[in-house]
């Protein structure tokens, strides 16, 4: 970065760093320890809709290649939309193969990626629920989104119930447990709601 850059307060933007997607497994250790909140299993990859032969093609050679795995549990993995016209590639795993549901989303951020579909990459999740312990009810929900073009993550937690309103505590004590494991988003304005989020 130039003098004239930072003197016009002009930042470049952040090189996507896929392995960070590979700190989860121990981040979800802390996050349970100090929160109650365990993996579900599930997660997923969001991208702008995009149309055409050489998506479909991607698409097509990524479920081929996650579909393949015989350690999966139960339906293939999905492509589905949600109600802001965004597309979600959806993984499920069993609880305890978090790992395994790490490789995935990795997996589509890089075909994507390396198909040249990276600017439509918008963020990664992986989803977490409560149990009996950590002193909150049996069945909260919470997800770690990775920002793509930040490189970072935040934590997300919605209420339950119709309304769409978030445990903004909750996600205050997520950061604060995951600080050290994780590269958190510190512009909590860029924490962004995924309302209705599949792999959530």
């Amino acid at each position: 970065m130039g003098l004239l850059d930072i003197l016009l307060g002009r930042t470049r933007p952040v090189a996507p760093d896929l392995d960070r997607l590979f700190a989860l497994p121990s981040a979800a250790v802390t996050l349970e320890a100090a929160t109650g909140f365990s993996p579900t299993g599930r997660g997923a990859v969001c991208f702008a809709t995009v149309e055409g032969g050489a998506f479909e093609q991607t698409h097509r050679e990524v479920q081929a290649l996650l579909d393949a795995d015989a350690e999966r549990p139960g339906p293939p993995v999905e492509l589905t939309q949600d109600d802001y016209g965004y597309s979600w590639l959806v993984s499920r795993r069993t609880p305890d193969q978090l790992p395994q549901l790490v490789n995935d989303l990795h997996a589509v951020n890089s075909a994507l990626e390396a198909n040249g579909f990276g600017p439509q990459l918008l963020c990664s999740l992986a989803g977490f629920e409560s149990g009996a312990g950590g002193g909150r009810a049996a069945g909260g929900r919470l997800a770690l989104v990775y920002l793509y073009k930040r490189g970072t993550f935040f934590p997300f937690a919605p209420l339950p119930g119709p309304a769409q309103r978030r445990d903004n505590a909750l996600e205050m004590q997520v950061r604060a447990a995951l600080v050290s494991d994780l590269k958190v988003e510190q512009d909590v304005g860029r924490w962004f709601p995924v309302w209705g989020a599949p792999g959530l």
